[in-house]
């Protein structure tokens, strides 16, 4: 009975937490014209809105899902939902821009506890019979604050103001604390006589800034220079992993264990091929279908809606059969959507946008729920706040990386130019090519998927 219990507790706080940030990430995108004008910020500045919560969240993460294996998940997890909640609270009294760009960047931190953690709780409580399922509801809360972000922020910021957003979420990140609190009295610490890698953490940090920070700025000359700075900083890290006492990262889990090393190598390539696409559609809708941004909105909640609906049933079905084959065929799946939409042309019917977002989700279900079982379940006890670390960073690369081809691609095809009439054929060409892009890198991942295949999962 009190097994059951903390399950349930365990699967409640993290929905919670799995909804907070994308909710906020989507509704704050759709905020940043009315904070620019409230706070006076620049295009610049506006760009750090959504830059440093990545940067920060990006760097803390594997030290943070590292510290919740040495000291206690529950410990680091709570610690994150509390610095969550007081800095989305300060925001709303935000008086400058850079204030508010503090205060995201500890946003960052605090989701990087978050999520650094809360799979590897998850993986703790629930048996390999249950886990995949726990995992699919928890992904679909991340889906359904994706989906629901956009819609309710622009509600919200409409009739209440932009800091309206963040007031409606420190009760649900205080009921998240309380819950945490009073239900779940586990810990789970499997490698509490280790310590943490301090120049480890570092080296990692600095190599990840310098590396998305860097592929922000691509084509620019200063951009290539950063960017191949974060590169040797990461060989540099990697390097001193294999000497390292404690390692941050324990390179024998690549080395030695394919299906981790390969289910993370699927999902860094994944999300380099998907996270752009709705950049893409949403200039494609709004210029060349001269949609308004609501219902373009609309449309493009197609696929994270599917995402949603799927990921708990995928996740079920990789607790009864190998979750790399469900993910492999999820990803022939949004290969295949990806490829469907090179075909869009100035006149394609709505009707055939919304079709194909919709595979798209449901690839995207397939691949996502079990791709996070066959590494959760891949690892030992002590190194599962690694694990959910790892793929929080494969998450944050590959869109950084996702993003980055979109804004060469934009830079290469219109310069510097605004979108207008004029030259919506170089649009469509820019959208056009970094969609074959997308689906050639969506399609190579089918194959790092594959080469994990034929490996039994670890049940810890």
């Amino acid at each position: 009975m009190e097994e059951r219990v903390l399950k349930r507790s365990v699967l409640w706080v993290a929905t919670f937490s799995a909804f907070l940030t994308p909710f906020m990430g989507a509704a704050v995108n759709l905020a940043l014209p009315a904070i620019g004008k409230d706070l006076d910020a620049n295009a610049i500045q506006l760009n750090w809105v959504v830059t440093i919560y990545l940067l920060s969240t990006a760097v803390f993460i594997l030290p943070a899902g590292r510290m919740g294996d040495i000291v206690g998940r529950k410990r680091v997890f709570i610690t994150g939902l509390t610095l969550f909640t007081a800095t989305t609270f300060a925001i709303i009294f935000s008086p400058s821009i850079n204030i508010f760009l503090m205060l995201r960047a500890l946003q960052g931190v605090s989701s990087a506890m978050i999520f650094g953690t809360s799979m590897a709780i998850i993986t703790s409580v629930f048996p390999p019979g249950e886990r995949g399922q726990a995992l699919g509801i928890n992904i679909t809360a991340v889906y359904v604050g994706l989906s629901s972000g956009p819609f309710l922020g622009g509600l919200l910021t409409e009739y209440f103001g932009w800091r309206s957003i963040f007031t409606v979420l420190v009760p649900v990140g205080m009921g998240a604390i309380l819950l945490t609190r009073l239900r779940i009295k586990a810990e789970w610490a499997e490698a509490r006589n280790e310590k943490l890698d301090i120049p480890g953490s570092l080296l990692a940090g600095a190599g990840l800034i310098l590396l998305i920070s860097g592929f922000s700025k691509i084509p620019g000359i200063n951009g290539a220079i950063m960017s191949l700075s974060g590169i040797v900083l990461l060989l540099a890290f990697f390097l001193w992993e294999k000497r390292a006492t404690n390692p941050l990262l324990d390179l024998r889990l690549l080395a030695s264990n394919r299906v981790f090393s390969f289910s993370n190598l699927a999902a860094l390539i994944h999300y380099a091929a998907t996270s752009a696409i709705a950049f893409f559609l949403s200039l494609y809708l709004q210029y060349l279908k001269g949609l308004d941004p609501r219902t373009a909105g609309l449309i493009l909640m197609t696929q994270p809606v599917m995402m949603a609906i799927f990921s708990i049933p995928a996740g079920r079905l990789s607790d009864r059969t190998d979750p790399g084959r469900i993910a492999s065929t999820g990803i022939a799946l949004t290969s295949a959507g990806i490829l469907l939409l090179t075909f869009i042309r100035t006149d394609t019917s709505l009707a055939y946008i919304i079709a194909v977002l919709a595979l798209i989700g449901v690839g995207y279900a397939l691949f996502s729920s079990p791709n996070s079982n066959a590494i959760m379940s891949s690892v030992e006890k002590k190194h599962l706040g690694v694990a959910s670390g790892m793929l929080g960073t494969m998450r944050m690369i590959g869109q950084t990386m996702s993003l980055g081809v979109a804004m060469i691609l934009m830079a290469l095809f219109l310069g510097s130019e605004k979108i207008t009439p004029a030259n919506y054929p170089e649009l469509l060409e820019t959208i056009r090519t970094g969609l074959i892009i997308f689906a050639l890198l969506c399609i190579s991942a089918i194959f790092a998927s594959l080469a994990r295949n034929g490996k039994r999962v670890r049940t810890k």
